[in-house]
Parts: structure tokens; C-alpha cells; sequence
């Protein structure tokens, strides 16, 4: 199974996330269409250099929306520091120490732990706030 998020570098809320048998463009394109349905555009979307992030249909999503492409250079994960300590954080926290046994257990658990990870967890960097707390209140300054 296969995991895409988009995640607000700044707050490190998720703004939207999906479970998929197949990475994709598809899985991608959703994902950041779910997220530009729910919250503001961002003037920048950073993803890696895989297929489904370089497709026609996910790129032309982003050019459609005048958002500006960032990709991260080949091989360097690190560039894309913000999502990947998540991704990290979900795998320590939920994946490997929970015993899903089908795939609507795993969404389930996920889904719980995403509403956790976003509205219940304190997280250091953020001066011990909330993710989506902190996202909401930056939305809140920038009117």
C-alpha cells in the first residue's frame, strides 16, 4: 500500500492524505486536488522527482493553480526533509506497531492517527502547539 500526504512545511499539518494499492499519478493528482478544495493554494508545492509528481496531469494541476513547482534534487531525500519525518513519525508511531489485518484496518488506523498527528499532538518545533492549530492560526494572519 501506498501513502501520499501534503503536508504545510511551516506547521507540518497535513492537509490531506489518501491510501492507495498503486503510486500514481492518479494517487498524487487527488490528493493535491483534495488539499486545494479544502484549504488556500500555496505559492510553492515541493515533491520529489518521482513519475507521479512529474506527470502531465499533476504538473498542469499545479501550472492551472499558479503554483510554483520545487523538486527536489535526484537522490536527496533530505530536500524534502518535512515530509519524510512525518512519513518516519507515522511508521514509528502507527505502522510497525500496529497489527493491520486488511486494508480498511489500515485506512482506519491511519485515519485516526492522522486526526491525532494533526490535532492532538504537541509537537516541539512548533512551540509545543498543535499542527493543524498552528496552521489554522497562520491562516488567520494572512487574512
Amino acid at each position: 500500500m501506498y501513502l501520499a500526504a501534503v503536508i504545510d512545511w511551516h506547521s507540518k499539518a497535513i492537509l490531506s492524505y489518501k491510501i492507495s494499492n498503486s503510486m500514481d499519478a492518479t494517487l498524487a493528482t487527488d490528493v493535491l486536488e483534495d488539499a486545494l478544495a479544502k484549504y488556500p493554494k500555496p505559492k510553492i508545492f515541493n515533491s520529489d522527482q518521482g513519475s507521479q509528481y512529474t506527470s502531465h496531469k499533476h504538473t498542469q494541476l499545479l501550472k492551472k493553480h499558479d503554483i510554483q513547482i520545487s523538486m527536489n534534487g535526484k537522490g536527496r531525500s533530505i530536500d524534502n526533509i518535512v515530509i519524510e519525518r512525518f512519513f518516519r513519525t507515522l511508521k514509528h508511531s502507527n505502522i510497525y506497531i500496529s497489527d493491520y489485518q486488511s486494508i480498511k484496518e489500515l485506512k482506519e488506523g491511519v485515519k485516526a492517527y492522522m486526526y491525532k498527528y494533526n490535532f492532538k499532538r504537541f509537537h516541539s518545533s512548533l512551540k509545543y502547539r498543535k499542527p493543524m492549530n498552528a496552521y489554522l492560526e497562520y491562516l488567520k494572519t494572512v487574512g
